[in-house]
C-alpha cells in the first residue's frame, strides 16, 4: 500500500469505479467485469450483423422475380459481380447465386438443397457465440448478486457475533449495505441483457423465415433445360414442394432452432 502515489490515492478515494466497489466489495468486480464484456459484446454483434447480417434486399427480389418467370434466362453471378462492398457482405445474396447457379448447371436438386441447408446454417453461426454470451450474462448477474447478499450479510453477522450480539447499527449497515448494493447491480445488469438477449433472438428468427421461405421460392421453379415427367401429378409437385421446406426446418440444428425459431 506504500507503494501507491498521492494521485492513485485520490482516484482509488474518489474514482466512481472505486466507489461501486467499495459499495459491493469484490463481488461488485465481477458484475463490472461480465458487463463490460456483455457490452462489447453486444457492439461486436451489433457492427457485425450490419455488415453481414443475411438481408433481403431489392436486387434480390429482383433477381426471384427474374427466376420465377424465366429460370432459363435468369443470371445469377451477374448479380455477385455487379454487387458493391455490403452485397457481398450479404450471405443471402452468395446462398441465392449457388443455388440458382447450381440448379441450373445440374438435376441432383437432393445435393443441392443439402448445400444450400448446410449454407444457410453457417450463415447465422457467427450470432449463436455472441447470442450465448449476453444470455449467461442475463441469467448470471441475478446469482451473482445474490452471492453478494449473501457474502454482505454474513459480514454483518460476523460483527454482532464478535460483539456478543451487542452490536450497534453502524456495525452492521456495512454488510446490509453491501448486500442490498449487489443485489440492486445484479438485476441492473441483467434486466437490460435479458431485453437485448430477446431482441436478438427476435431478429435472428425472422432472418431464418427469410433465408427459409427464399430458398423454398427458388426450388419451387425448376430451370428449363432440367428434364421434367410428363406424367407428373399436381400432388407429386406438392409433396416435393412439402419436402423442401421441411430440408430448412430448423431441428437438424439443436442450437439453431433455439436461436433463430
Amino acid at each position: 500500500m506504500d507503494s501507491i502515489s498521492p494521485a492513485s490515492a485520490a482516484l482509488a478515494q474518489h474514482g466512481p469505479l472505486a466507489q461501486l466497489i467499495d459499495m459491493g466489495g469484490p463481488v461488485m468486480i465481477v458484475l463490472i467485469a461480465i458487463a463490460v464484456i456483455g457490452l462489447v459484446t453486444f457492439v461486436y454483434l451489433m457492427l457485425f450483423g450490419a455488415l453481414y447480417a443475411p438481408r433481403y434486399t431489392r436486387r434480390l427480389k429482383h433477381l426471384i422475380q427474374q427466376w420465377q418467370s424465366s429460370p432459363a434466362d435468369t443470371r445469377p453471378e451477374k448479380v455477385r459481380e455487379q454487387a458493391g462492398f455490403l452485397g457481398r457482405c450479404n450471405p443471402l445474396m452468395h446462398l441465392m447465386v449457388n443455388t440458382m447457379s447450381a440448379c441450373k448447371g445440374t438435376a441432383n436438386t437432393t445435393a443441392i438443397r443439402e448445400t444450400a441447408v448446410r449454407d444457410a446454417q453457417h450463415a447465422l453461426e457467427p450470432f449463436e457465440a455472441p447470442l450465448k454470451i449476453i444470455e449467461v450474462i442475463a441469467a448470471l448477474a441475478p446469482l451473482l448478486g445474490l452471492l453478494g447478499t449473501v457474502m454482505g450479510m454474513m459480514e454483518a453477522f460476523s460483527a454482532m457475533a464478535a460483539t456478543d450480539g451487542r452490536a450497534n447499527a453502524s456495525q452492521l449497515s456495512g454488510g446490509i449495505y453491501e448486500a442490498l448494493t449487489t443485489t440492486a447491480a445484479g438485476l441492473v445488469i441483467a434486466i437490460p441483457f435479458a431485453a437485448l438477449a430477446a431482441w436478438v433472438e427476435f431478429r435472428l428468427r425472422r432472418i431464418h423465415k427469410v433465408i427459409n421461405s427464399t430458398l423454398v421460392s427458388v426450388f419451387n421453379v425448376l430451370p428449363a433445360t432440367e428434364p421434367q415427367p410428363v406424367t407428373e401429378q399436381p400432388a407429386v409437385a406438392a409433396e416435393q414442394a412439402a419436402q423442401a421446406s421441411h430440408s430448412y426446418d430448423t431441428a437438424d440444428n439443436p442450437r439453431f432452432a433455439h436461436a433463430a425459431g
